[in-house]
């Protein structure tokens, strides 16, 4: 069986950009900077990226492109390639199939309601709800979590689920070249040109509201961007701006290596990286800094904006930027634009989530992609089911911790030790050159070695510090769903051991030598 290989240069640029640009560069981005010093928590966002995102960046196409030419797509066999002599390492490459898996899993039930609100917009579905109360029982009645007027129970938020859910497993089964490769080739000039209309009209708001003229634009950009340095002193402002890069870039997720993997051994990693993490971070720092909180502050003010802020970034998206939007002419249309934006940053997410678990499929057992898709949508599409029926219970919360920040930061630090310290730097750093467009500034090789992973360590012990403890003993969890979550624990474990186990089937009839030529 042929391995599949991506058409062009600008293709994989493209489907590893739209991989990093999601929901978290609109949504996630400006709440983490408001609640974390506005201005104040660039300083660390942007020492994230140069030290910990960007290196990683490098690292994983590296590695994947690595991997790729010894017929690996997933994290275990490129583990096992990289240190052949440990026969236990290419467990540890089970979290990076585990964790996009697991994240897929409530991502596309969320995807899937763009899909609903894009519908609901354009037909004006919401335009009587004209309150935050009002807009927020529209939001829960859609979800299930109450009936009443707008929605009587689950049965349309279930449809458009199917319909999202039936999308993505279709793109997948195209597979690489014909389905990845092409959505996001015309998803994310799509995507861009309604961020950068949307970004527009935000900033030429002015002050909406003649009576309140200082709830304007100008000091929304300012609320987001103007430091208060105190927060610097804070360790949770450095480990918010560090998490923030981990899902920017979809670095820590096993994802990027297995897109890595269908390049050539000629192909350039080390510019293509830098270009797609550049491209993430246009639409992050500029597109998604310039629209919800300007926009939000320019109608409701600091305080309000401080509240909804606190209130999540589903509330921001789903609440705050329906009203700020239905008040504007052409509303329905400018509501359209934002859910679908989302839409179709979800949806170049969401199917770069499924590859790994399909690749593996694919090399490893020598599954047929058509066959491997199947399997993987059945199974997937039944471990959804509890993000949807339980969504009030914290059953989402519970499986974004684990997959996105547990999972994360320890396999990016498994990786980043494999890389700089086993496969040894000299080779790293001549492997990651091949066929390079540009040479790298030395320091990254002291960067690469020490500061990422270091970096990382701090991170992993703070967390597991200030985090795992309460989160182990469910502290804050109302004890009627404390029986959801721990079932939810219970699943997630099952799903862990099963990819083990199918890790070791696998390789239990390899060669002991491996295939790998590295020392």
């Amino acid at each position: 069986m042929a391995k599949e290989q991506w058409g062009s240069k600008l293709g994989v640029i493209l489907a590893v950009a739209g991989s990093a640009i999601g929901l978290g560069n609109f949504l996630r981005f400006p709440v983490q900077a408001v609640n974390n010093g506005g201005g104040a928590f660039m300083i660390p966002y942007f020492a994230a990226l140069i030290l910990l995102g960007i290196p990683l960046m490098w690292i994983e196409w590296t590695i994947g492109r690595f991997g790729g030419g010894f017929g690996h797509s997933t994290a275990p066999g490129m583990f096992h390639t990289l240190w052949n002599k440990n026969r236990f390492i290419k467990y540890f490459g089970v979290i990076g199939i585990f964790g996009p898996v697991i994240i897929f899993i409530y991502y596309i039930y969320v995807e899937s309601w763009l899909l609903g609100y894009s519908v609901f917009a354009l037909v004006g579905k919401y335009n009587g709800c004209t309150t935050v109360e009002t807009m927020k029982a529209f939001l829960e009645q859609y979800q299930g979590l109450k009936t009443g007027d707008y929605f009587g129970g689950l049965s349309t938020a279930y449809v458009y689920f199917l319909l999202t859910f039936a999308m993505n497993i279709w793109i997948i089964y195209r597979g690489v070249n014909k389905g990845i490769e092409v959505v996001c080739m015309y998803a994310l000039p799509v995507l861009f040109i309604l961020a950068g209309f949307l970004t527009i009209r935000v900033l030429t708001l002015g002050a909406p509201n003649p009576a309140n003229p200082e709830n304007n634009v100008v000091n929304g950009l300012g609320f987001l961007w103007n430091p208060d340095w105190s927060k610097l002193g804070e360790s949770k402002t450095w480990l918010a701006a560090a998490g923030q890069i981990f899902f920017t870039l979809s670095v820590g997720f096993g994802i990027i290596l297995t897109y890595a993997s269908y390049l050539k051994k000629e192909d350039d990693v080390a510019l293509s990286g830098l270009t797609a993490a550049v491209t993430n971070e246009v639409a992050e720092v500029i597109f998604g800094g310039s629209i919800v909180i300007p926009a939000a502050f320019a109608f409701f003010g600091a305080a309000q904006m401080l509240a909804v802020a606190n209130g999540g970034s589903y509330n921001l998206g789903f609440v705050t930027m329906p009203l700020v939007l239905q008040q504007l002419p052409f509303g329905n249309f400018f509501g359209f634009a934002w859910f679908f934006l989302l839409f179709l940053a979800g949806i170049t997410s969401s199917i770069s989530m499924a590859q790994p678990a399909v690749a593996f499929l694919e090399d490893e057992f020598s599954i047929s992609k058509p066959k491997a898709s199947m399997i993987f949508a059945v199974v997937t599409f039944l471990l959804t089911q509890p993000c949807i029926f339980w969504i009030g219970r914290g059953v989402i919360d519970e499986i974004d911790f684990w997959g996105g920040t547990v999972c994360l930061v320890i396999f990016a630090f498994i990786e980043t030790i494999l890389f700089g310290w086993v496969f040894g730097m000299d080779k790293a750093w001549s492997e990651l050159h091949v066929g390079s467009d540009i040479t790298i500034p030395r320091v990254y090789r002291f960067i690469i070695k020490y500061v990422t992973p270091l970096f990382l360590l701090f991170i992993l012990v703070s967390w597991f510090w200030s985090d795992l403890p309460a989160k182990l003993r469910m502290d804050g969890i109302a004890k009627p769903d404390k029986p959801y979550i721990q079932t939810t624990r219970v699943m997630l474990v099952g799903l862990f051991v099963i990819l083990a186990y199918l890790v070791w089937r696998a390789w239990k009839h390899k060669p002991k030598g491996g295939t790998s030529n590295a020392s």
